[in-house]
Parts: structure tokens; sequence; C-alpha cells
């Protein structure tokens, strides 16, 4: 039997719990420990690492981003500044016009610029202050006192004297936008008003002075309240935050962009102090829509919705502006106007609440309309047809980036009273001209364009019928022909040659021109009127605009030469030497022509027609100059003959009309323009001080049955009608002398009832007596009708 083994005699082997085995596990267990902790360590350290490059390479995009150029700026573009002096031609309407296009308010004292008082024909008026290119024009009070039609007197309302000159800040008529459309008017945080400012903060981010960026305290707030309510009811970006989501980032909802934002505003925070975020807020801040056009800014939104800079707001503006921050689509105070004065007052409560302002001032502001600007004041061109003149006289010295990027200010010649004269001529008469010659309504076009006559400032330009359209300019574009308004050049060339032409030589109207080819085709054109008129004097030809007597001194002095005085004239295009040249088949725009008679109009000089005075930087240095530029093409005997020969025209040519409704005295000189088949109608003339130049016709170049006085001029009387004009009155120079001479015959008549006095090149005067009222035919020999050659031979 076996013996079992005895307790003392058992060797067993050691338990899971014996010390040994322990010992081993708490070894392995701290090595395990170790070995994560060092994984730990060196993940911390990664991390550590990886988010410090990750910071580093935020850090740059901040620095770079917002130490350069923050915002793309466009070009600002601006009318002409109003000069106002004593004895300047303006009416009190037309200064009450100005002043609302400029949005001033009438107010019962002048507590604050952009404010005035009237009186019948006097203003009292706090101007704004403004930039020129020659400096800053200081805001004043001044009183001006209107009387017949011009300003009496300036007088000063600040105890500083009376002013001999004052101009208003000029009316901003476009802008040239960068490609994204984003538009601002920049402020810095000294022109942040108070008020304005202590309502953001109280309202967006009460906590904005003492946080870095991030308000842990309001993190946590807002997730306790998202939680209870189950969805997002509280937010907790700071303004930092909102600057860097609006400024840096995309507008998409996830984890990575929420903690790039943070990220973000903490070191936005740490290289800027808080009057830099909050500047940068003021003028990144989403806070409107304008078609394409988006408004960022408070300084813009201040004008967008009420016409006036930040500093002209009261507490219940900016109460709205603030408001419009949490959404501007949402509380659009125009599209959404009870959901906007509700944000409103509750932004004014919030203020009370506060004590940023007082409960009574709270309560006298929530019962004040939203006071917005019924029309917004779109950022598309009320003007569009000047303003492409602008852009394309731009695009010879600037690039387009400069343009869109750089924030110029370009100040322009357009005056805003001539050209709503100009508008309105258009928009009245060609209504009329449809229902006269019973054409479909709607069917005629018109274009215009009225500069000064010395300078060549472009002062109105319309493109088309639809004077607000930005399509087809049919100022710079539309290629036309050009009609009689092709006979001055004609009749200058003449005239430059006094022993062969003078306003009294006699010209043959009596009987055919034949113009014969090299190919044997042969031209004889007629009339407009298909009628012969005998003998007529050279003046009195080109004041009743007959063609026989035209095509004949062309042919005389070679078309070639006609050619080259239309290009000393201003007209810069090749043009082939063809017969036809000379009674208007030459295609050309109307800004060509009105090149052309500015010169006549200058007296002799051609001035380059220009819409742009000068250019600055945002901050108002001058960069470029545009000088007035005048060459001398015509000698002062020509240009001053030809210019009473133009005058003649109004007196007793095609373009009488004139005188039915504008003064005789102003001396108006000037062209009426018919094509074949009334095709086109012109009309180019001036004053003193204005030119204009007015096209009617059809796009599809069907007949209008409108003569150059019949369509064109109607409109230009009706345009210059409502204009301060000055009359044109012509100093002969030294070598003019003047002579009597009998209209019948062109010849001498010191001593005949009946003659006329004419200006002549001196030594080109006729010596031959006159019978005294003897026509010509009675004088001279048999008139042979003379046939040109291809050479251009006359006889």
């Amino acid at each position: 039997m076996a013996r079992r083994p005895t307790a003392s005699s058992h060797q067993s082997k050691p338990s899971d719990t014996s010390p040994a085995r322990g010992g081993r596990r708490r070894g392995l267990f701290r090595a395990l420990l170790g070995l994560v902790g060092l994984a730990l360590l060196g993940s911390l350290i990664v991390g550590v690492v990886a988010l410090g490059s990750y910071m580093l390479h935020l850090d740059g995009v901040i620095r770079a981003q917002f130490e350069g150029k923050r915002w793309a700026l466009p070009a600002r573009v601006y009318a002409r500044p109003l000069e106002l002096f004593p004895g300047a031609p303006l009416a009190a309407e037309q200064l009450a016009k100005e002043l609302e296009r400029l949005n001033y308010r009438p107010a019962n004292t002048l507590q604050r610029p952009g404010s005035f008082i009237r009186k019948g024909d006097s203003f009292d008026i706090y101007t704004r202050s403004f930039t020129f290119w020659d400096g800053p024009e200081p805001s004043q009070r001044v009183r001006v006192s209107f009387a017949k039609g011009s300003v009496q007197a300036l007088q000063g309302l600040d105890g500083q004297g009376d002013p001999g000159l004052m101009r208003m800040e000029p009316q901003e008529i476009a802008a040239i936008y960068p490609s994204h459309y984003e538009d601002r008017i920049l402020v810095k945080r000294e022109e942040l008003p108070p008020v304005l400012v202590d309502a953001l903060i109280a309202v967006e981010d009460r906590k904005f002075y003492e946080h870095f960026g991030v308000d842990p305290k309001g993190v946590v707030r807002a997730i306790w309240a998202n939680f209870q309510a189950g969805r997002t009811v509280q937010g907790a970006s700071t303004l930092t935050q909102q600057l860097v989501k609006n400024y840096f980032l995309s507008s998409e909802r996830s984890l990575t962009r929420k903690v790039n934002e943070m990220l973000m505003a903490i070191l936005l925070e740490w290289h800027y102090d808080k009057d830099q975020i909050l500047e940068a807020y003021a003028n990144e801040i989403y806070l409107g829509q304008d078609g394409s056009r988006a408004i960022h800014g408070f300084g813009l939104a201040s004008r967008f919705y009420f016409g006036r800079p930040l500093s002209e707001l009261s507490l219940h503006h900016m109460a709205l502006l603030v408001g419009l921050a949490k959404g501007a689509s949402a509380y659009d105070p125009r599209r959404h106007p009870e959901r906007a004065l509700e944000r409103r007052n509750l932004v004014l409560d919030v203020m009370a609440e506060q004590n940023l302002i007082s409960r009574e001032d709270a309560e006298i502001a929530k019962k004040l309309p939203l006071d917005v600007l019924a029309e917004a004041p779109s950022g598309i061109t009320r003007y569009p047809a000047f303003v492409d003149l602008v852009q394309r006289q731009l695009r010879q010295f600037y690039k387009e980036e400069d343009l869109t990027s750089e924030g110029l200010k370009i100040f322009t010649t357009l005056d805003p009273l001539v050209q709503e004269a100009a508008e309105q001529a258009i928009s009245d008469e060609l209504p009329k001209l449809e229902k006269e010659k019973k054409l479909p309504a709607n069917i005629l076009q018109s274009a215009a364009l009225v500069a000064d006559t010395q300078t060549g400032e472009v002062q109105a330009l319309v493109g088309g019928r639809d004077v607000r359209l930005a399509g087809f300019n049919r100022a710079l574009d539309a290629v036309r022909q050009t009609g009689s308004l092709i006979k001055p050049p004609i009749y200058l060339t003449a005239l430059e040659y006094p022993q062969r032409y003078t306003l009294a030589t006699v010209l043959d109207d009596a009987s055919p021109v034949v113009y014969t080819s090299d190919t044997g085709q042969r031209w004889s054109p007629g009339n407009y009127d298909k009628r012969y008129h005998g003998y007529v004097m050279l003046r009195d030809a080109l004041a009743k605009s007959y063609n026989i007597p035209t095509v004949r001194i062309g042919l005389d002095l070679d078309v070639i030469q006609v050619i080259s005085t239309l290009k000393r004239l201003g007209l810069n295009k090749d043009l082939k030497p063809f017969p036809s040249l000379l009674l208007g088949a030459v295609d050309v725009t109307l800004i060509e022509v009105a090149q052309i008679y500015e010169t006549f109009a200058s007296g002799g000089f051609r001035v380059p027609l220009r819409a742009i005075r000068e250019v600055t930087t945002a901050e108002g240095q001058p960069l470029s100059r545009y000088p007035l530029s005048a060459v001398k093409v015509i000698e002062p005997g020509p240009a001053f003959l030809i210019n009473k020969a133009l005058q003649q025209v109004a007196l007793s040519g095609t373009a009488t009309a004139i005188y039915k409704t504008l003064p005789k005295d102003l001396g108006v000189a000037g062209k009426t323009g018919t094509t074949d088949d009334y095709r086109d109608s012109w009309f180019a003339g001036f004053t003193g001080n204005r030119l204009a130049v007015v096209w009617v016709g059809r796009d599809d170049n069907k007949p209008t049955k409108l003569s150059g006085g019949a369509g064109a001029l109607p409109v230009w009387i009706r345009l210059m009608a409502k204009l301060p004009l000055e009359p044109l009155e012509l100093q002969p120079p030294p070598d003019i002398e003047m002579a009597a001479i009998d209209p019948a015959n062109g010849l001498r008549a010191d001593h005949c009832p009946g003659a006329v006095t004419l200006p002549f090149l001196a030594g080109s005067a006729p010596t031959a007596p006159s019978p005294c009222g003897g026509g010509y035919a009675d004088n001279q020999p048999a008139y042979e009708e003379p046939v040109y050659g291809g050479g251009y031979e006359a006889a």
C-alpha cells in the first residue's frame, strides 16, 4: 500500500500569487507603463512640435495678409466739384439739385456737416470736408445767395470772413471693382463713433477688451445652452474670431475650421492690439448686398443705407448697423423692415441695460423710423456711357489691377447738371420726333456729347436712348457717316488759299458737276433739295449746305488735301481719297465728330477731348495730372473766317430754328448733317463756352425721315436751352480786314444798298466794284460746265 505523501515531504510548485510572481508582474507593468509613458511623451512632443509648426504656418498666413495690403479697394470715380463764387452762372434750384445728389439734409439748425437751411434764394450750408488733388477742403458753414440766375454772394458763418470761392465735395459716380465685387470705404479706428463701438461690443462681444481672442467661459456657456436646447441656440465667437472667419477662412461648418478659427484668433491677438483688430473688423464685416456688389464695413454701409458718412449718423442709425452684423440678409431694412426694426430696438435695449445710453434715450430712438434711403445708392453707375469713356482713357496709363485694388481717386470732368440736361433732351424729344414722322415707338436712337470749348473737358456723354443702360455706347462705338458735317473742313481748306477763295467767292450752283473716274465711271451728285440755286457766295453755300458748290471746291483743291485738313483737326483714321468723301461718305463716331468741331470751337487749337482731370492715391497724393494740351493747327485768320461762316448757318442757313428758342446774341456756330435716305441726322454747334454734338438715327441703319435740322437740331436746342451759355464773340486777328460786298455777285459794294460786310484775310478782298444789284451772270461770260477727271483736275 502506497504511502500518501505527507505535507512535509510534498514539494509544491509556486502559486500565481506568490511574491516572486507578483514582483515580476509589477515589473512588467511598470515597464509597460514606462513604454506607454514614453510613447505618450513622444506623441505629446510630436504633437507639440506639429502644433507648433502648424501655428507657425498660421502665424505666417496671418502676418502676411494682415500686414500687407489687406483689401483690394476699387477706384472711386467722381464728378466735377461744384464751384461757387460770386457771379457763377448757377440758379438756386440747380444748387438744390446738387445738394440732393450729395444727400445733404434740410435742417432747422446747422449742427452737423451735410445739412442746409433754405430760405427762398438763400442757402445756409454746413459743407463736408473733402481731400481734393490739390489738398483738403475743410468743412465750413457758408451762406450762398442767388439773384438773376447766378450766385450773388458767399458769406462765411463761422466768423472767418467771406470765402471768395468754395467747392462742394464731388459726387461719386462710379467705382471700378475687383473681380470678386467686394466694396468698402475704409475707416480708421479714430473715425469710428464711440457709440457705434460701444453698441458693437455690448451686443457681439462684451469681454472683447478682456479675452485673448477666445472666451473660454463663453464657449462653456454656449455648449451648455446648446446641449440643453438640443440645437445650436447660442454662439461663442468673439469679435476676433468673427474677423478671422470672415477675413481668412471659408464659411464651411466643421471642427477643423473652428479649431483654425480659435488658433488664428489667439495669434491675431498676440501680434496686434485691440484697436487694430477692431478697425479691421469694422472694415471687413459683411453688411449688405447690392446686386453683385457686396457691401463690407461700416463706412460703406453708412452711405449705402443712409446716404451719409459715419460721422453724421445718429444713435438709431448706428444701432441698426450693429444689428445687421448678426445677419445682413435676414435683417435687410429694405426687404425686411419689421424684422430690422425689431433687431435695431433690441440693440438699443442692450445698450440701455449696459448703461451705455439712458433708458430715456433708448426709448426715444426706438420710436424713430429706420430712416434708410428708399432706393439704395447703387454701385452701378448712373452714367454708364461717360464712365465707359473714363475707363478707356484710364487704361492708357494704368493697369487693370491698379484700378481695381489700389483705392485710387479718379476726378473726372462730368458735370451732373449738364449731363441731366443732355439726358432729358433726348428723353423728351425722341418720342416727339417718332410721333411727328409716324415712326414706331422707341425706334429712334440718339447719342450726345457736351464739352468745354476751351479745355476739351467732356461735361456730358449720352450713349443711347436708355441713358442708364450699360450696353452699346453709340457715342464712342457707333460708326456712322457724317453727311454735311464734313463740309466745314472742306471750306476751311479753301479759305486757307485766300487768293483763290474767300467768303465772298461766287460758286456755281447753277449746273451739274460731273466727276469721271480713271475707269470711266461718272459721278454727278445733286443738292439735298434736288434743285439748283444759281451762283452763290461761298459763305452762303456753306450756310445752306449746298452739295454742288462743295464738290466743286473739294475737287479743285484735291480730296487728298481735304483729308490732310481732317487729320489736322483731329480725325485720326485712314481715309481713301474718293470724291464721295466730299459729301460725307466718311465713317466716324460721334466723339470723332466732336473732336473735329472742338478744334473749330477753340479757335484753331486741337484740344484733345478728355474726361479725367486728376488721379490721386486713396490718401489724396497726386499720381497723374491730365493737363490741358493744345496745338495750333489753324492759323488765326482762317479760323476766324470759318467760324464766321458757321455762325451764318444759324442766322440764315439750315439751323435758323436755333433763334426761335435761344437768344440771337449767343452767336451760335454750327453745322447740320444729313446722310443718304435720311439715315443719320446730325447737329454740331457751339457757343462761347460749350460745344454739343447730337446724333439721331436707327440702329438698323434704316431711314428716319429726319434731316439734321429736323432731328438732331431740336434735341441740341432743347439741351442747350437748359444750360448757362456764353456768347461766341469772335475777335478778328490783326490780318483780317473788313469790306462791303454785294451778295448778288460777290463784288465790292462800298455804296450799294443791301451790301453785307464780310471779313477777309489782308489783301484778299475783291477790288472790282459791283454794279449794285447785278447778278453774277450779268457781269461774267457764259459759264461752261466743267468735267473733272480722275486726276481731280477742275476746270
